[in-house]
């Protein structure tokens, strides 16, 4: 019961807004695991993503749903067998774009910044996922596995020969007897044609992946770059915060030095006063004695 609660407030934590992370993590560790402390503060765009969990479920279960049928879809290419690509890649795009225009959103009606950086680490995460990150958690800028994702199943899957493939195709053979030249003619027409269509579509797939790779790399320097940047503003931001609350504290400091110095100031011409007031006491007296001393015998 302990666990599912501190579970709870942890994902409360991932929900709020991104400045107040810090101070909740601290209060949550206080009052129950330790091992909260631990918990790694989102960057912005990780932040606006978690937000799309929690916020547009719809738009991020169709996103990840689209994910999902698209990595079907080229496990099934990878292992021989037929499959549309086109079909489930262009759903996924446009589940990527949606997905991208609502965390946008989120994020300006919270009132950051959307820059160039933040755009693209959040277009790299959102083709990213679904991830090994528990979702509605995620702490940074998700990589997308594409079709290095599928590298194990090219090496686990048998591999892929347009020749096994169609001779696969092949129906059973019928009894020379009763299979017509005809139908063996066609039948080898059907063949070729077969083995020629896989060839045609292996040739069209190689630069597919190698485009592929390219936009994955430029998304990945991209999202590196952006998280940098992103770190840059964020130690930017906690200098400025330093500076300015010295600067308040000084100037509430001010207030009270200024009357200290004129209340010393007034003491001073107390003390002034004061000491006039016994020096001509002195002089008096002095003036008497004196008048004293003059007096005749």
């Amino acid at each position: 019961m302990a666990a599912r609660r501190t579970d709870a407030e942890i994902d409360r934590l991932y929900q709020l807004p991104l400045a107040e992370f810090t101070a909740a993590r601290h209060a949550l560790a206080k009052s129950g695991r330790a091992d909260v402390k631990t918990l790694e503060k989102p960057t912005v765009p990780a932040w606006a993503v978690n937000q799309l969990y929690w916020h547009e479920r719809t738009t991020y279960d169709a996103l990840i749903e689209a994910a999902e049928a698209q990595r079907r879809a080229h496990k099934a290419v990878l292992t021989g067998r037929a499959g549309d690509l086109r079909e489930p890649g262009n759903v996924h795009d446009q589940a990527v774009e949606a997905a991208l225009k609502a965390t946008l959103g989120l994020l300006a009606r919270e009132g950051h910044a959307v820059t160039d950086a933040t755009r693209q680490a959040i277009l790299t995460t959102v083709r990213a996922l679904p991830v090994s990150e528990a979702p509605g958690r995620l702490t940074r800028t998700q990589q997308p596995g594409g079709f290095e994702m599928l590298a194990g199943l090219r090496e686990a899957a048998t591999p892929f020969s347009p020749k096994k493939a169609a001779h696969a195709a092949r129906p059973a053979p019928r009894s020379s007897k009763k299979r017509s030249a005809g139908e063996t003619a066609a039948h080898a027409v059907a063949v070729a044609k077969a083995r020629a269509q896989v060839e045609e579509a292996i040739r069209k797939l190689r630069p597919i992946e190698q485009a592929a790779r390219r936009e994955e790399f430029e998304a990945a320097r991209a999202a590196r770059e952006a998280e940098k940047a992103e770190r840059q503003v964020a130690q930017a931001r906690d200098a400025y915060e330093a500076a300015r609350e010295a600067l308040e504290e000084a100037e509430a400091c001010v207030p009270a030095t200024i009357r200290a110095r004129d209340a010393a100031g007034r003491r001073a011409e107390q003390a002034g006063a004061a000491l006039e007031t016994a020096r001509a006491a002195v002089r008096a007296a002095e003036d008497r004695l004196a008048s004293l001393g003059r007096t005749p015998r």
